[in-house]
Order: structure tokens, then sequence, then C-alpha cells
């Protein structure tokens, strides 16, 4: 966007993105899974936000399975020059959605010839590896296997560079013993700051962050305390929620899902909202 501020992009890999991106999983059925109930509204939504001017979309080849990608590059293939597409391996989904790990070498490797085949692909600019040994938040063990496997893949050619999601710190410097790590996506938002000092100690090193669920795990009090001052500015709670997160570090990079050009405006006008030091203090202080 025009009016985004010099703030407004960080490197991802070798490339510059903004920092207000995509995340595509809401474009699939109820639970990541399944078709889109409207697959042309899921077109337009892709359509609009690169036409918005993101150049960052988060995708897997296990959100849908399958679905997601292959309307990503009905949508934008062949893709812009400046449009990174980055995709994450690690999971699938049973035939109920439920979702279990697939972390072995050869599984590892089938999804990122998924993942290239269904978006039309061949190479993969950045593919984060999840680890599943909680499937909902990070859990320690050696992730060394996964990342040589992903490593070899790298080799090879077909990605570029590798990301991590759902890791502990530990992991992270498993991982960078054995590979350089571009990006580290966790949950995190104004009320879960368990990774407080991660992004810190990533944005020393110019590594990207990327939270997913700004809005997860809130209680009733925290969410009071976002919609109050949300009202003050004339903001909604999500806009705020993201404005924060925009302005708590420059290597946070946002994924904002949604299926609707409404919704997904309003998402961008959060990277507008321009944060008083009082306002950011008032929200800081809701984790406490």
């Amino acid at each position: 966007m025009s009016n985004m501020t010099s703030g407004e992009t960080f490197t991802l890999g070798s490339r510059v993105v903004k920092r207000m991106g995509y995340g595509a999983m809401q474009l699939a059925g109820p639970g990541v899974f399944g078709p889109p109930k409207d697959r042309q509204a899921a077109l337009d939504v892709l359509h609009e936000a690169v036409s918005l001017g993101i150049n960052h979309i988060d995708t897997s080849d296990f959100y849908g399975p399958h679905i997601i990608n292959q309307i990503i590059r009905e949508a934008l293939a062949p893709y812009r020059d400046d449009l990174i597409i980055v995709t994450k391996v690690g999971a699938r989904r049973d035939g109920k959605g439920g979702w279990l790990p697939a972390s072995s070498a050869k599984e590892l490797t089938a999804a990122v010839h998924d993942n290239l085949s269904n978006l039309g692909l061949e190479v993969l600019e950045v593919v984060n590896l999840r680890i599943m040994f909680d499937a909902f938040s990070p859990a320690e063990g050696s992730i060394e296997e996964q990342l040589t496997a992903l490593a070899e893949l790298q080799q090879q050619g077909l990605i570029r560079h590798i990301g991590l999601s759902n890791v502990t710190q530990a992991q992270i410097a498993e991982a960078r013993s054995i590979t350089s790590v571009v990006c580290v996506q966790n949950m995190y938002n104004i009320a879960q700051r368990r990774d407080d000092d991660l992004i810190d100690a990533l944005a020393r090193e110019n590594i990207a962050y990327v939270p997913f669920f700004p809005l997860g795990g809130f209680t009733p009090l925290h969410s009071a305390t976002l919609s109050e001052a949300a009202s003050t500015i004339d903001a909604t709670p999500m806009q705020l929620a993201l404005a924060w997160l925009l302005r708590r570090s420059p290597n946070i990079l946002l994924i904002p899902g949604t299926s609707s050009i409404a919704h997904l405006h309003e998402n961008m006008k959060a990277a507008e909202i321009d944060l008083t030091d009082e306002m950011y203090n008032r929200l800081d202080s809701i984790a406490s």
C-alpha cells in the first residue's frame, strides 16, 4: 500500500516483504477441512489481497488438504515476481480433519513435492517445518532428523529457505546448527506473551517472527480491555491487536486470514493505525 511507512517492510529470506501479509487458512471449509462454500469468493479475496499490495501469503498443503494451494494457483499463477508464498510441512489430516504428525523424511519429501505441484511452482521460497510433538503448543524434543531431511531438499534446489513453526528456543538453536532459519511461526498476541524474549532475540538476528492467532487464548477480561481501548480510537479490537503487534517489534510479520473482502480491508487498515505510546503501553499491560 502506498501509505505504508518505511517501517512496514522486513526481510524474509532473501526478499523484502510488507509486514502485513495474508494467511490463506480460512479459505478452506469449516475446521480448515474440505472445500470453501464459495470457491469464487475465495478466488476474489486472493485477487484483492494482491491488488492491495500484499506480497506475503501463508499457506500449507494440509489446509483443505490440497484445496487451498490449488485455489491459490488458480487465482494467482503465474505469480508476480515480488510475491512470496510461504508454506509449511510436518503435519497431515485424517479422514475427519484431525491433525496428525507427518515428519519422517519420506513424508516431508512427499509434502514438498505436493506443495510444488499444487501451487504450480518449481521452487518453494520458504518452507516452515511445523513441529507436532504437541499439535497445539511447542514441546521439547530434537528436530534434527526433520531438519536434515528439509536441508537435503534445499540442497536439491526445491526449497530456497527454511522456517520453523510451533517451536521452542532450544529447537530453534538446534535447527540453526543445521541450516539457516529465516522465520519462526508461533502463537503470540497481546495476551499470550510466552515468546517475548524470543522475539527480541530473533530481531537481533534479523529473523522474522510470524505470530498466529492474534486473538487466540484471550480471557473475557482481555477482550473487554481490548474492546474498550479500540472504541476510543474508532478501530475494531482485531485492528488494534494487529496494530499492537506491528508496533511490538520490527521483525513481526502478520498473516491475518479471512474469506471476506470487507474483512481483508479492515485488517489492512490496522497497518495505518499509529498507536500513541500511551495506547501501546495500555495494551501492553493486558497480559499482566
